[in-house]
């Protein structure tokens, strides 16, 4: 019997199965729709070989296709931004090199080729790239447990461009291949509590230079560094914490009138630089240094010299630095990529993030050639750079420019530079990764997620910056498995007056079909999830079938799938269709599909499974399968109808 004879004589169409593709064109399609989403070779089409290779290179070079309309006005506005966020790198980076264990010239070397690179080859307006605390972090915390930094410094030092220079050939691979969505198995739960773990560490470590102890943990966890703080209490330097505690203070307080006054940026980007200065001149006039204040003391003066031939391929810890590499280039991506995101948003303007991997790839990698280690995208500089009122990436050539005439002339004014100042910018920067105002959003959003941002938090401060992100990403890939392996059915009724079916959960006012039992299926049907819906599904038929008896409602006859949501189906999927339709075939059941999708119908025909239901009972709405569904229980049904299926009949 066909659908018509089912719905009393009016024609319906039929769930079509979609025609056949040559095998090669649909690897095409399915490589296409993985890897190329975004389709970037579009702007090709149809274009002269001039014009494409233009194109190419505009592709590889964005500053190629914005800067021949580069204004006047434009510059304005880069200079003040460039020369902004420089004040704030200067000292940032200085710090952050401290906090990798690096000598502290790095950070200034790392502030200037590397965004150099970026203006070129960066598809953001408004990034400041620039070193970042986790990133030092992890490669203090990764690379020191092999190599004793104070010890053996060269070794250390070698192994730490190694490790930026396999950063950033991770980072250009993923790009070039498009694997970006790896990345985004780092959610956002997860970059929010891994973040306000690190940034606690990061805090906890500053301890030593507020303290201006000597000897300190080289452990993060927050219980080893408590104990090395408190176990030296005859140790510590008041004048130490008194000139740490006012500057802090006060970067604190330039922070707050900046959040209060928008236009007040220009107070909190310039804090550090001053604290430094301030510092200094402190130092100096008072020789604080010899009463237990420790300086950064020697700067080199002159330009990054190459460091090529020190990466080190042929040390025997060369894959601690791949490990320490790729984990610091997923951090620097996840964060660099987010920061620029967030702010293209805000111009309304898009941002190709595999293009972004290639142009933090690239620097990374001339950056490790050059003395140079991990850089990204920090949020700090680049909201200091966005507020600043930046047009384009030139921002970031400025800002290279004012290093460079640090690192030519102004590197000796840093020799009094207290240590404890440089700690004081770090705990300040820390502090505002620390977003619990997220942690509440996620609270009151999705208790899930909130358990992942703790579970991060808790891992990296209670046991280390590694163990965090594997605690994070294993939750969040645990996350990813459960919505495949623990798909959601739901129960579906007629919403009243209409012919829309909907989540009786979501809407209590629907109204059950007699005899009829539908069921939404809310996932991809594959391997990993199939066993659980076979069970799931004969639970649901068990507990309607009991219902009914309990009540002494009419019996249950059909079992409707909306197939709506199920995108695709494996082998796995098909064998637990076919198992379903066998159980229901015992009970004296009849099972109708409601709009499966092109790929689903594709792979039942070949299975055969549609010649085993029968094409009659695949219908295109689950309007449709009710309706057919209702008469032949009011046709064919050996005995009489009950009341309210006659109702249900009347009104289909």
């Amino acid at each position: 019997m066909g659908n018509a004879d089912f719905m009393n004589g009016e024609s319906t169409h039929r769930a079509a199965v979609p025609p056949p593709q040559p095998f090669l064109k649909s690897l095409q399609n399915a490589v296409k729709e993985t890897l190329f989403p975004d389709d970037p070779l579009r702007q090709f089409k149809n274009q002269p070989p001039g014009r494409k290779l233009i194109l190419g290179l505009q592709y590889l070079f964005p500053i190629l296709e914005w800067g021949p309309r580069y204004s006047l006005d434009f510059f304005k506005s880069d200079l003040v931004s460039g020369i902004t966020i420089a004040s704030l790198a200067i000292p940032q980076g200085i710090s952050y090199a401290k906090l990798a264990n690096l000598p502290p010239i790095l950070g200034l070397y790392s502030s200037f080729v590397p965004p150099l690179v970026y203006a070129i080859m960066g598809s953001s307006r408004d990034l400041a790239v620039g070193t970042v605390a986790v990133a030092s972090l992890l490669t203090a915390s990764m690379l020191g447990r092999e190599v004793n930094a104070a010890e053996n410094p060269a070794l250390y030092l070698h192994l730490a461009f190694t490790a930026t220079f396999f950063a950033g050939v991770f980072e250009a691979a993923l790009g070039i291949v498009r694997l970006g969505f790896i990345v985004d198995f780092l959610s956002h739960a997860t970059i929010v509590g891994f973040m306000a773990g690190a940034a606690t560490v990061v805090c906890l470590q500053q301890l030593k230079a507020v303290l201006g102890l000597d000897h300190f943990t080289h452990e993060t966890d927050v219980v080893s560094v408590m104990r090395s703080v408190f176990s030296q209490t005859d140790q510590w330097r008041w004048e130490s914490a008194v000139l740490g505690g006012c500057f802090l203070f006060y970067l604190l307080l330039a922070r707050y009138f900046s959040k209060r006054k928008p236009w007040l940026f220009w107070i909190s980007a310039m804090a550090p630089l001053t604290t430094v200065i301030l510092g200094s001149l402190l130092v100096f006039l008072t020789h604080a240094e010899k009463h237990g204040v420790e300086v950064i003391g020697h700067l080199k003066k002159g330009l990054n010299p190459p460091s090529i031939m020190d990466l080190a391929f042929g040390s025997p810890f060369l894959s601690t630095a791949i490990k320490t590499g790729i984990v610091t280039g997923v951090i620097a991506l996840a964060e660099g990529i987010a920061v620029g995101r967030s702010f293209a948003m805000f111009k309304n303007y898009n941002i190709d993030g595999n293009k972004e991997m290639i142009a933090f790839g690239m620097m990374n990698i001339v950056g490790s050639c050059t003395s140079c280690y991990l850089t990204t995208g920090p949020f700090s500089r680049s909201a200091v750079n966005f507020n600043a009122g930046c047009k384009t990436a030139v921002s970031n050539i400025v800002m290279a420019f004012a290093v460079m005439l640090t690192l030519l002339f102004l590197t000796p004014l840093f020799h009094y530079t207290p240590i404890v100042v440089l700690a004081s910018i770090i705990i300040a920067a820390m502090l505002g990764l620390i977003d619990y105002e997220a942690a509440i959003h996620l609270w009151k959003v999705d208790k899930f997620d909130f358990f992942v941002c703790v579970s991060a938090y808790v891992g990296v401060v209670f046991g280390s910056v590694e163990i965090g992100l594997v605690i994070a990403v294993a939750l969040s890939l645990l996350r990813v498995l459960l919505f495949i392996a623990r798909p959601r059915t739901l129960a579906l009724g007629n919403i009243p007056d209409t012919n829309i079916y909907r989540n009786v959960d979501q809407y209590p006012d629907t109204r059950n079909v007699p005899g009829l039992l539908i069921l939404e299926i809310d996932a991809p049907i594959y391997f990993a999830n199939s066993s659980y819906l076979r069970e799931r599904l004969s639970r649901w038929i068990d507990e309607e079938e009991d219902k009914l008896k309990s009540s002494g409602d009419s019996n249950l006859q059909f079992l409707i799938l909306d197939m709506s949501a199920v995108g695709n189906v494996d082998t796995s999927g098909i064998s637990m269709l076919q198992e379903v339709k066998k159980n229901i075939d015992r009970r004296g059941l009849k099972l109708a599909l409601a709009n499966p999708g092109a790929e689903v119908m594709k792979k039942l025909n070949k299975a055969k499974f549609i010649e085993a239901i029968g094409q009659e009972w695949i219908f295109l709405t689950v309007g449709e399968a009710v309706g057919a569904c209702n008469s032949w229980l009011h046709t064919y049904k050996p005995k009489p109808a009950t009341d309210e299926t006659e109702k249900w009949s009347n009104n289909v």
